[in-house]
């Protein structure tokens, strides 16, 4: 029987391996965190309200869009709409677990979904694409990436003149190289590269001609609908 097809159960020890796994990558997280940290408090927040935040909504880029909206009278509706936009692409990304979390009961399926970020959904996808399923990622990998937002924001709220733009280091690249290498690192099939070019091209078509934020939704939707009527339609 394929080892896909088998209940899932959750392996303590291999959550704490993704959790060293993930450590490297989380570091660069902490300058992020502490760049949020300086912007709050520097936006009128307290380093409670600010520490809250990152304790609550985990969400780096939506936290920095709530600053630039932030002011004495908030508008609390469009606040949301714009939260959700920058956030929608984690029901797709739950979404393309789901193979793996219906195999949870639901209190632990929706308890690990709190800690998905894009670096543990990115390691999660290309180990599911190479036959193996690593949910362990997401909770162990999301727990070091949230602990590591938080120590961030304290050293932002704190000692924000320490790193105030980590822009000129550089560290604005890691991630998104450390995401790219996860995207190429799985099947080298040429048509996985067709549904990654698709969903890039529709991804910029979306940004430059489509309300702000869309072209995260809109690149997501076309590289699946790729991968959905092509690749697996195909390898059924």
């Amino acid at each position: 029987m394929s080892t896909l097809s088998t209940p899932y159960q959750l392996q303590p020890d291999r959550v704490r391996a993704e959790f060293l796994r993930l450590l490297p990558i989380s570091l660069f997280v902490v300058a992020f965190g502490a760049a949020f940290g300086l912007a709050a408090v520097q936006t009128g927040l307290t380093p409670f309200q600010s520490s809250l935040m990152s304790v609550a909504v985990f969400a780096g880029a939506s936290q920095f869009a709530v600053l630039d909206m932030w002011g004495p009278e908030i508008a609390v509706l469009p606040m949301m709409a714009v939260v959700f936009a920058i956030n929608s692409r984690h029901l797709l990304m739950g979404a393309s677990l789901y193979p793996m979390l219906k195999q949870l009961p639901p209190l632990k399926r929706y308890g690990i979904l709190l800690f998905l970020t894009d670096a543990n959904w990115a390691v999660a996808a290309q180990d599911y694409q190479n036959g193996k399923r690593n949910l362990e990622v997401i909770l162990g990998g999301g727990a070091v990436i949230w602990l590591a937002w938080l120590v961030g924001t304290l050293l932002g709220v704190y000692f924000g003149g320490l790193l105030d733009d980590p822009q000129r280091l550089g560290l604005d690249m890691v991630l998104g190289c450390f995401l790219l290498s996860m995207a190429l690192g799985g099947k080298t099939s040429p048509r996985i590269l067709v549904a990654w070019t698709v969903s890039g091209a529709a991804a910029m078509a979306a940004f430059w001609w489509l309300p702000p934020h869309t072209h995260v939704v809109v690149g997501a939707l076309a590289g699946g609908a790729v991968g959905y009527f092509w690749l697996e339609r195909d390898e059924s």
